[in-house]
């Protein structure tokens, strides 16, 4: 009873302390009762912070898994008012909180302590998570210089991810005291440290000579210091013969391989041993984008490895590697993931585009009058597109593993080749758009895909793509590779004149055809849903009139 008094007491007097805990971003822990366990109320915010990159808070949490035996509550409250008195003179001892859980799990905030380190208070900011399928990019150029004051919204670097060139904005305000990472570094993996940031400014030049890895030595070497004790009462124990008991447990827990459940039917249906995978989710968890990666980069390595054998014994062969840029590596990943999972069928159809480019003719007429922009025949084919899926909505899907997602928006992606690689920029509600409205778009997310400046909400959320090779380089007829997890993709090949008959016998005439190819996968679309969506898309092409109703 006396110690049940004490603790409510103590509770009692907690409560005002939580308000001062907020104002200056410390750990606020609840004790519930006598043998309670601490917890961090902002362990889920940190872990969310940390996914994206950005990483400002001050302390260094440990997460310790005990054995036997837990603090006494008075204990842990005298342990707690020494560590906020501490706190508020600025100088905070390193917290041990302890849990239940038989797993380690260990929380680091990176925020740098003058008391343990000799630095003033810094923040490590590391590499953000920009895009769903990036795990590394590069630093295209820094916008802010050493020392420059940043305030938020203010765009610090740009970030080459696997797709696009994208911004990154500052967070808070601060002095920019050290780049770690300069332009042009190149595979950082997100949550590396690329910069430090300080509050005040004439802590900048106490930077100068700062590197990540020594900071982190420090947290390891604080972090063995702890565990030394434990680690002597474990060999001083088991002085018995037969210590081997409690191993085989360990070697058991570090064996076993943790990961999603797609992920597991991926790797049994493609014969991937998940001990060769490390995975990218939380605490190392194997997701379905590791095996993804692997299928599209580990199984080319004994062919690699062949080919640079061949050039080694070929000494007169003159050649230069050019580096793969990120947009070129997540290309290879999709592209080979789709033909290696998505079984592909094609049909192809002739379509006479006559009347096409007689009201092409005509509107671009009206929009020169106008003073808008011409019409081409790629915003033609991209709006007949969209209303044949709006009329065969079948082919607007995508295959998961418990359904066929159909969807109710039509959105175009357009394959545009630049210099850097191969962009899809998405044209959305393609079938309720004009098509002037169309050229306009389709034109400058070209030009921003050239420019290396595409947004991810530019390239995402497709439901069917369109890569036309005719008009810019001639190309008759090509099969397309799906853009997963899309269904389809429409190949649009150049137009060229043949002879035809004529209205009456023994008559001829010229006429212009375009030959089209779609691309399916047959897991969602059955042969005789896509040929009646070219039969579709054949009627737009060859009666345009009926797109402007």
């Amino acid at each position: 009873m006396t110690c049940a008094s004490r603790v409510i007491n103590h509770s009692r007097k907690l409560r005002n302390v939580s308000a001062l805990l907020r104002q200056e971003n410390a750990l606020f822990v609840r004790w519930i009762t006598n043998s309670s366990h601490t917890v961090s109320s902002k362990r889920d915010d940190a872990l969310r912070i940390r996914h994206h990159g950005y990483v400002p808070a001050e302390k260094q949490c440990y997460s310790k898994s005990l054995n036997d035996g837990m603090m006494s509550s008075p204990a842990m409250l005298k342990s707690s008012m020494h560590w906020m008195m501490a706190k508020k003179l600025g100088n905070p001892p390193a917290l041990s909180l302890q849990t239940n859980k038989s797993s380690l799990t260990n929380v680091h905030l990176k925020r740098g302590l003058s008391s343990d380190s000799g630095l003033p208070p810094h923040q490590e900011i590391g590499m953000p998570s920009l895009s769903p399928t990036m795990t590394e990019g590069n630093i295209a150029r820094w916008l802010k210089k050493e020392g420059d004051k940043m305030s938020p919204g203010e765009v610090l670097c740009e970030v080459e991810t696997d797709k696009a060139t994208v911004e990154m904005e500052c967070m808070e305000e601060g002095y920019l005291a050290k780049i770690v990472k300069g332009d042009g570094s190149k595979e950082i993996k997100v949550g590396e440290v690329i910069a430090i940031t300080v509050e005040d400014e004439e802590d900048i030049q106490k930077f100068k000579d700062y590197s990540p890895s020594a900071s982190e030595d420090k947290v390891s070497a604080d972090k063995s210091e702890p565990s030394t004790p434990k680690k002597e009462v474990i060999e001083e124990l088991p002085k018995a013969p037969e210590p081997k008991v409690s191993r085989p447990s360990l070697v058991a827990s570090e064996d076993r391989i943790f990961a999603s459940p797609i992920a597991r039917k991926m790797a049994e249906d493609h014969k991937v041993p998940l001990s060769s995978i490390k995975g990218t989710g939380p605490d190392g968890l194997i997701v379905k984008a590791d095996i993804e990666d692997y299928l599209a980069s580990g199984r080319m390595e004994v062919p690699a490895a062949a080919s640079k054998q061949k050039v080694a014994t070929a000494p007169d062969l003159d050649y230069t590697d050019i580096p793969h840029s990120q947009i070129r590596k997540i290309t290879a990943s999709r592209l080979l993931f789709s033909k290696q999972t998505i079984p592909h069928y094609y049909l192809t159809v002739d379509t006479c585009v006559d009347k096409l480019m007689d009201l092409r003719s005509q509107l671009n007429l009206l929009q020169e009058s106008l003073g808008g922009k011409r019409i081409s025949v790629n915003d033609l084919v991209i709006k007949a597109a969209a209303l044949a899926l709006r009329k065969v909505p079948q082919c607007n899907s995508s295959w998961t593993d418990d359904c066929i997602r159909q969807y109710h928006n039509v959105n175009i992606n357009v394959a545009v080749q630049t210099d850097n690689g191969l962009y899809v920029p998405v044209i959305r509600d393609a079938d309720k758009k004009g098509l002037s409205k169309i050229g306009e778009e389709v034109k400058h997310l070209a030009q921003k895909a050239k420019e290396n400046s595409l947004k991810p909400e530019d390239y995402e959320g497709g439901t069917f793509t369109v890569s036309n090779l005719g008009g810019p380089f001639g190309i008759k007829q090509f099969c397309a590779i799906i853009n997963p997890p899309q269904s389809g993709i429409l190949a649009v090949g150049s137009a060229e004149k043949r002879v035809v008959p004529g209205s009456s016998p023994g008559d001829y005439k010229f006429a212009s055809f375009m030959s089209v190819t779609l691309s399916c996968d047959h897991r969602v679309i059955d042969g005789a849903i896509g040929a009646e969506w070219l039969k579709a898309f054949k009627g737009y092409i060859e009666n345009p009139e009926s797109m402007l109703l």
